[in-house]
């Protein structure tokens, strides 16, 4: 895989919202943020602080060029966290739609959460 790869949002103030979610697809969420912070394509933000509408969060957000929402599940709990803040998605992951089935196995494998980020990765740069 590339290491420099890119977003196709077009900006690099992007700000990455994660479900974090009770379910392996959560949690992948979760690491999918981390790893997508890591490799700098975004900075990794807190969903719930959002719900909360904690003011630093609100203006972090708001200070966003671009935001991506990674939820689990099709519930899509960090989607809807952020548009009843206000805010506008530019990019939306749902984990369990790249194929991945939602359990409650939380144990996550190394090489799931590769297989997990490439998906994710060509996602965003098709997008």
């Amino acid at each position: 895989m590339t290491e420099n790869v890119k977003c196709g949002c077009g900006t690099a103030n992007v700000a990455i919202f994660p479900c974090a979610g009770a379910s392996n697809v959560g949690q992948f969420s979760n690491k999918i943020a981390i790893e997508l912070d890591k490799k700098e394509i975004g900075n990794m933000m807190c969903t719930v602080g959002i719900g909360a509408r904690a003011p630093g969060l609100m203006k972090s957000a708001e200070a966003s060029d671009r935001i991506i929402a990674i939820d689990g599940c099709p519930v899509n709990c960090a989607r809807k966290t952020l548009e009843l803040a206000g805010f506008k998605i530019d990019r939306h992951i749902v984990i369990s739609e790249l194929g991945i089935k939602k359990t409650k196995d939380r144990d996550l494998k190394d090489a799931e959460v590769a297989e997990v980020l490439e998906k994710t990765l060509e996602t965003l740069q098709s997008e």
